[in-house]
């Protein structure tokens, strides 16, 4: 595994000794945040369609989707820049134009673009931070969504401009929309980490809150069992 691999982990253990001692409540995990869908409709396809969402690290993102109904697949990759830089190590230099992403395979019928929005903003990363999120920092763990077709463009760019109107947030959202060039499934140790791997402390610190987050605001989306990647290997 690579060296930003490691500091990712040790990061994660400080995070969780200091969070025991009561010294790091500022830097807990986020909170979810109640926040209306989107005011615009959309025609559902019929067939499966993709969607591709970056909210820092793919870990967490992953896991979040894996657990939503109508989701048929969930990849952590990277996207936004070149093939030949799409490498874990040479991503985590923050200077490729990648971000941590997931790539979302799933069925219209069952659950709509803008759910799946409704649940990113709300449940699965903080939009108003700028290149990083929680511990992580850097252009790598940007907020961004690509786009798959126009359908998507004009959900995306209306859902934002409504929950800024509507301030939600305490912050404006720094969410950027770009159409998809290109996504690049991440090395095998990433798929699947959050349910791998749910006592690693960065895993219990950041991204389980997610899930309960998913379940207790997402009652009728959320699925206990989640699809995971190797499952479809």
């Amino acid at each position: 595994m690579s060296t930003s691999f490691h500091r990712r982990r040790l990061a994660a253990l400080l995070a969780a000794t200091l969070f025991s001692f009561g010294v790091c409540a500022a830097g807990a995990a986020e909170n979810a945040v109640v926040i209306p869908p989107p005011a615009i409709g959309e025609v559902a396809g019929s067939g499966t369609e993709t969607a591709i969402f970056a909210g820092g690290c793919f870990w967490g993102v992953q896991g979040v989707f894996q657990h939503v109904k109508g989701v048929e697949s969930a990849v952590s990759g990277y996207a936004g820049g070149d093939a030949k830089t799409a490498q874990y190590e040479t991503v985590s230099s923050g200077s490729t134009g990648h971000a941590e992403s997931v790539q979302v395979k799933f069925d219209p019928k069952q659950v709509s673009y803008g759910k799946l929005l409704q649940i990113f903003f709300s449940v699965a990363h903080n939009p108003t931070q700028l290149n990083f999120q929680g511990p992580d920092q850097g252009t790598q763990y940007r907020s961004a969504l690509f786009v798959s077709d126009p359908q998507q463009r004009k959900i995306a760019l209306s859902y934002i401009s409504q929950l800024d109107k509507a301030h939600v947030f305490p912050q404006p959202i720094v969410t950027k929309v770009s159409d998809a060039a290109g996504f690049y499934p991440a090395e095998a140790y990433h798929q699947d980490f959050l349910t791998l791997n749910p006592t690693y402390p960065y895993i219990a610190y950041n991204d389980l809150p997610k899930i309960e987050n998913l379940k207790s605001l997402f009652p009728a989306d959320y699925r206990s069992q989640p699809v995971l990647v190797k499952a479809k290997g």
